[in-house]
């Protein structure tokens, strides 16, 4: 009889641990959490699967002064070794869908529109540029 309970005793601290560590798993925060109303417009990456990976996003903001810029491009993807650029366009603005590699990534009509770039290098090194 003491057996039993206590087998029926750890079936149910299991079961609430499983189900503590389930519901952790899929309540965490997103980028759809985030403020600034957040949309991506283009998006690159390089065919380089041996070699650094290249990602370059292009993302509207339709709330930039409350926008969380600097978090949303924590929660985009990097590659070790890899480089990754955000560069964040208020709503309604011209944005490019033509993007590419490289030092340039879009067409130089459009640099004066991004308000904000966030850039992760091969390093970790986080640079994120903010203009006024």
């Amino acid at each position: 009889m003491e057996m039993r309970k206590y087998r029926t005793a750890m079936i149910l601290v299991i079961g609430v641990l499983v189900a503590i560590m389930l519901w952790q798993s899929f309540s965490q925060p997103s980028v759809s959490d985030l403020k600034g109303g957040f949309t991506e417009v283009a998006f690159y990456r390089n065919e380089n699967n041996t070699g650094p990976v290249v990602r370059v996003y292009i993302v509207t903001v339709a709330d930039a002064e409350n926008a969380e810029m600097e978090a949303y491009g924590d929660y985009m993807l990097h590659t070790k070794f890899g480089n990754t650029k955000v560069y964040f366009f208020p709503e309604g603005s011209p944005t490019p869908t033509d993007v590419s590699g490289g030092d340039v990534n879009f067409s130089a009509e459009f640099n004066s529109s991004y308000i904000a770039k966030y850039e992760k290098n091969a390093s970790g090194l986080v640079v994120f540029e903010k203009k006024n």
